[in-house]
């Protein structure tokens, strides 16, 4: 169709429906994604809180899937996006567009097989056995009475969705009532595949415009040889600063003593006692391996750790072979049967291959030219006093760089936005992760991983040090991020914001106070924190670099302070939020999720709270790998690496503050390093264009101005 309105015109229609404004920055940012798939050329889109974004990107998605048939696939990385999108914009946006556009627009939601009810386990499937080892009789009934819930469920829910459920129920329980897609029977298989939550969504979801995914899907999608989402040629991935970690997310795999042996438990009854005997004591041998070498990452193959993995890769595989192959049912097949067979194979056939990746890991003599890290980890095993820790052998992708270039980028139009893309000012930084050449190339400029290859004495051929675009050298998949010439194109754009940022708030930085240790807070700070709560009388959400500083400070300010203080783990986090956006005079204090997942307009919080710059821990072994790698290739592999995420985290935080344009208030960061490092500007780049200050008088009275409580 070639007669629909125009994007603009319909934005204008949309915002007008639904009650909206005009907004300058989504109207330029909706333009330039309707341009950027008519071209077919990638956009990565900066669009600050309050610019509209969801519209801005939906209206011409919308339209393009109308106009040309083709479905539009949108991808988050949080389910409370994911939500807004599906429940909330998607539904009045197409009431809005149905008029102009002459029909209505058709979405759905797609998510992995795993997080729908699988009827099959449900009614005929085996229930797995509890590990009466790892879980207490209180933990194994809970299990018991979550797992009767979902079969009850099963009668009322029209999705099937795990989401969908309230309230939930622990992933042990739910694992009770689902499957993945490698141990899915498969539709031909399924006496219930008409009536399957997880077949009817992707049946739904091949007959819509729109369909709103995640990025592990995503990932998925370009990691399996099949189509996981329908068919498309446009993809648009929302809160995009995200995409690489979900992505190394979904390509990091694990192996440890408890999963063989949970897996020797499954085969059990599939095949013979001495094969099973022999898993086990390969599995007890994989444990003894692990228990003997430190936490952190493996740089060389450990002492006898060659010979104990090969054994039970073999042992693995010899395993396999003893159950067979699934076959077809028939008409008289026992799927209870062919689900355990099947369960039992994907199982084995994972850790196998886990194992080859180990085996294959450090076949490279160079460490910094490895596709893969490995590295052992403690996990938490129970709960309260009891609680234990056993180790996990992990092993990840350097980067992802090459992988998201050599599928995604090359099968789609891509367009990627957040409210936080730039670093220092630049998109490069990100464009880098994501595996796109530095922007501003012509289709004759050599592609960024050309320009970066070291010459013979290990300098860039340019005698530059392009710190971000080295970070993608080693990939995913073994190989330098895939060069076609400067062919693959991207544009990037900051949308900007509604908000007035030097009016509306100011960026503190306690110059005066100490560097932050690691023997816990400074009284000093301490100190600071109090006089700031004081002036501001409460309204304070406190971002922590830990969980540990977060209770440390809630306890240590709980009798100094007059206002309640809440932390995170005194209750559910939404449970918190609420509380604390109710109550003006309250705090909360916590951190990761808060520092990305707090949405509170209004008077209840005027103050954030950063204790730190949150640079990564320095004993993170993927992080680490990822710094080492860019060093070798004559970078700087802190700035493109720690620096990078510090400055991704900040921006995040210090968004928490302004959420309507009627917000106003304070970011105070107690970390000294800001204003007197020397990336200390690098970092303060990828922030807001706060009025700054390094003066606690003047900020103590700014917020004793807004709260209308005096200075002390």
């Amino acid at each position: 169709m070639t007669d629909l309105p125009s994007v603009t015109e319909l934005l204008d229609a949309a915002v007008s429906a639904l009650s909206g404004r005009r907004r300058d920055g989504q109207r330029r940012m909706a333009n330039a994604v309707d341009h950027a798939i008519d071209v077919g050329e990638h956009l990565a889109v900066q669009a600050g809180t309050g610019t509209g974004k969801s519209l801005a990107y939906l209206v011409p998605a919308i339209r393009h899937a109308v106009a040309s048939g083709d479905t539009v696939v949108v991808s988050t990385a949080t389910i409370a996006l994911q939500r807004q999108l599906v429940e909330r914009d998607l539904p009045r946006l197409a009431d809005a567009l149905a008029g102009p556009l002459g029909r209505t627009p058709t979405y759905a939601i797609l998510k992995g097989r795993s997080n729908y009810l699988c009827l099959h386990k449900i009614h005929a499937g085996a229930v797995e056995e509890p590990d009466t080892e790892l879980f207490d009789a209180f933990e194994l009934s809970r299990t018991g009475r979550e797992v009767t819930r979902l079969r009850e469920w099963t009668s009322d829910t029209e999705t099937g969705d795990r989401d969908d459920l309230s309230p939930g129920v622990a992933d042990r329980s739910w694992r009770q009532v689902s499957v993945s897609a490698r141990e899915c029977l498969g539709a031909s298989n399924c006496s219930y595949s008409e009536d399957c939550f997880a077949e009817r969504a992707r049946r739904a979801s091949a007959q819509v415009d729109v369909v709103v995914t995640n990025h592990a899907m995503l990932a998925i999608d370009a990691l399996s040889p099949a189509n996981v989402l329908p068919d498309h040629n446009v993809v648009i991935i929302d809160e995009a600063h995200e995409l690489v970690d979900r992505i190394t997310s979904v390509s990091t795999a694990e192996i440890s003593a408890a999963a063989v042996a949970n897996l020797s438990k499954r085969v059990g009854k599939l095949v013979d006692e001495e094969t099973v005997d022999a898993l086990i004591g390969a599995g007890e041998h994989l444990g003894e391996l692990l228990e003997s070498c430190p936490p952190g990452e493996w740089t060389a193959m450990p002492p006898a750790a060659g010979a104990t993995l090969t054994v039970l890769r073999d042992r693995l595989w010899a395993t396999r072979g003893a159950i067979g192959p699934v076959r077809g049912l028939g008409a008289s097949g026992d799927e209870g049967a062919a689900a355990a067979r099947t369960a039992a194979l994907t199982g084995l056939e994972d850790l196998h291959d886990t194992i080859v990746r180990l085996l294959g890991a450090f076949t490279e003599p160079e460490v910094a030219k490895r596709r893969d890290v490995v590295w052992v980890g403690h996990e938490r095993v129970g709960r309260g006093p009891s609680a234990s820790t056993r180790p996990v052998l992990h092993i990840a992708p350097l980067s992802v760089g090459g992988l998201l270039r050599s599928t995604l980028f090359s099968t789609s139009t891509v367009i990627l936005t957040s409210a936080t893309l730039t670093i220092g000012g630049s998109f490069d930084a990100l464009a880098a992760t994501w595996g796109l050449p530095a922007s501003g190339r012509g289709a004759d400029t050599p592609a960024a991983d050309e320009v970066d290859d070291p010459g013979p004495d290990g300098s860039s051929r340019d005698g530059s040090d392009r710190t971000a675009v080295a970070a993608r050298t080693a990939t995913a998949t073994g190989k330098v991020a895939p060069s076609d010439e400067g062919t693959v194109r991207w544009t990037g754009l900051d949308a900007g914001s509604p908000f007035d940022y030097p009016r509306s708030a100011i960026l503190y930085v306690a110059r005066h106070l100490p560097r932050p240790g690691r023997d816990g807070m400074a009284p000093a700070t301490l100190d600071e924190i109090e006089s700031l709560i004081g002036a501001a009388n409460g309204r304070t959400l406190g971002l922590f670099s830990s969980m540990r500083a977060a209770r440390a400070a809630a306890d240590a300010l709980a009798d100094r302070v007059s206002v309640p203080i809440l932390c995170q783990g005194d209750d559910t986090t939404s449970t918190l939020v609420k509380r604390f956006a109710e109550d003006p005079e309250t705090c909360l204090f916590g951190t990761l999720s808060l520092w990305q997942g707090v949405d509170v307009p209004g008077p209840s919080l005027s103050l954030v709270l950063i204790d730190r710059i949150p640079f990564p821990r320095p004993d993170d072994p993927l992080l680490t790998a990822r710094q080492r790698a860019v060093d070798a290739r004559g970078g700087n592999g802190f700035l493109s690496v720690a620096a990078n995420h510090a400055a991704l985290l900040l921006a995040q935080g210090a968004g928490r503050l302004l959420r309507s344009v009627d917000d106003r208030g304070v970011v105070a960061v107690l970390d000294s390093r800001l204003a007197t490092a020397g990336y200390g500007g690098y970092l303060a780049a990828s922030l807001p264009p706060f009025w700054r200050t390094t003066d606690p008088t003047v900020v103590r009275s700014a917020l004793s101005r807004l709260t209308g409580v005096p200075v002390r």
